[in-house]
């Protein structure tokens, strides 16, 4: 067989084994039995011989059957994605109809749209940035839709094009481009972009992962108002050379189920802006929240999220399957060999947990004693 098939990395984490191809850069998690069974189709000389070590074993398995799902796996595990059109488009200098300036640690960028329409892709997660200081823009940045594709521009130089419909991408694009800019780093510097929450008590951090709709960001407001520190909302950005999570600036996505709750917690909550942008959202506001202390922060445990009306406030461990298959799809993972080895790494050392909560002041104690604990170690 073709050992070229055979993944570049492999951990097993409890009774999981999570698998790395270094071609696609996919992660696959898979159990002990299925792993086996894998490498024992690699290593088989012939197709015969790997039929003869089935039959020997139980003669009534289907070992056509078996191959084939075998040779599916692995063609779905060497297929590299990728749905960036290619970058031929050229950059529309009538398309700058908006101009917004936005000041973070003085440090000045602009962004361009076409339209109030593409404005609502960009500007309310960082509307707080926003300033009228007249300072040359130390970077500038366009959106705008052309042929029924969004584009994302830096300094007129195309960054990516997507089908409108998939403006969620150029969302995560561009906060790839902002976290490099704010932090003085390069796209290439970074290990992961998770999408999660992330939460720090000053010293450490908690990365809360979950479906949308689950309550990660609900969570990040309370525990906010509670006095813990808001490192990142919705993107957290994890540093390959320390692997660390960095402060992302944008403002906590607060869903309108989650008004009342937060009403009597936030200072003059009605004030913040409503914003009607995806009809299935429905109305969402953004939570503008102090700077972190730090840039950075170890985080020191995963813990999926979900809010559960009526609920007691429980945290359970959870396998390494539950929490990734959360985590890793919608997440941005670096192609790097040398980072999908961190990130295991990293992975290793991290607990998971699952949260189920309802009441502010419950779920608030077990988070501060979480913090506790991982200070104590």
């Amino acid at each position: 067989m073709n050992h070229n098939l055979a993944p570049t990395y492999q951990r097993l984490f409890g009774s999981y084994w999570l698998l790395w191809y270094k071609k696609s850069n996919v992660y696959s998690i898979v159990d002990d039995d299925f792993k086996n069974l894998l490498y024992n189709y690699l290593e088989c000389s012939s197709l015969d011989e790997f039929k003869s070590k089935f039959i020997s074993v139980d003669s009534s398995i289907d070992t056509t059957t078996v191959i084939h799902s075998l040779n599916s796996y692995l063609e779905q595990c060497h297929t590299k994605t990728d749905d960036i059109a290619v970058l031929d488009t050229p950059f529309n200098a009538s398309k700058r109809q908006i101009s917004v300036d936005y000041n973070f640690n003085n440090r000045i960028f602009r962004v361009n749209f076409d339209s109030d329409l593409v404005k609502k892709t960009i500007h309310p997660s960082i509307a707080h940035l926003e300033t009228n200081a007249f300072f040359t823009p130390d970077i500038i940045y366009d959106v705008y839709i052309e042929d029924d594709r969004l584009c994302l521009f830096k300094n007129e130089v195309l960054v990516r094009t997507v089908p409108k419909r998939d403006y969620h991408l150029i969302q995560g694009k561009f906060a790839m481009e902002l976290l490099s800019f704010i932090h003085h780093k390069d796209e290439s510097d970074w290990l992961g972009t998770f999408h999660g929450s992330t939460i720090s008590d000053g010293k450490n951090s908690i990365l809360f992962i979950g479906a949308s709709g689950k309550g990660k960001s609900t969570l990040c407001a309370l525990l906010s108002a509670q006095g813990f520190e808001l490192v990142a909302d919705d993107v957290s950005p994890m540093l390959a050379k320390d692997s660390r999570i960095y402060h992302n600036p944008s403002a906590i996505s607060i869903k309108e189920g989650a008004f009342d709750l937060l009403r009597p917690l936030v200072d003059d909550f009605d004030s913040l802006p409503n914003t009607l942008f995806n009809k299935t959202k429905g109305v969402i506001k953004h939570l503008p929240c102090k700077s972190p202390i730090k840039d950075c922060y170890p985080c020191s445990a995963i813990i999926m999220v979900n809010y559960s009306k009526g609920s007691k406030t429980s945290l359970e461990s959870i396998s390494i399957k539950e929490a990734l298959e959360t985590l890793i799809p919608e997440s941005w993972l670096s192609p790097k060999p040398l980072h999908a080895s961190q990130f295991l790494d990293w992975l290793s050392q991290t607990p998971v947990y699952k949260l189920t909560y309802s009441n502010t002041e419950s779920v608030t104690k077990e988070i501060t004693a979480c913090f506790k604990q991982f200070n104590s170690d």
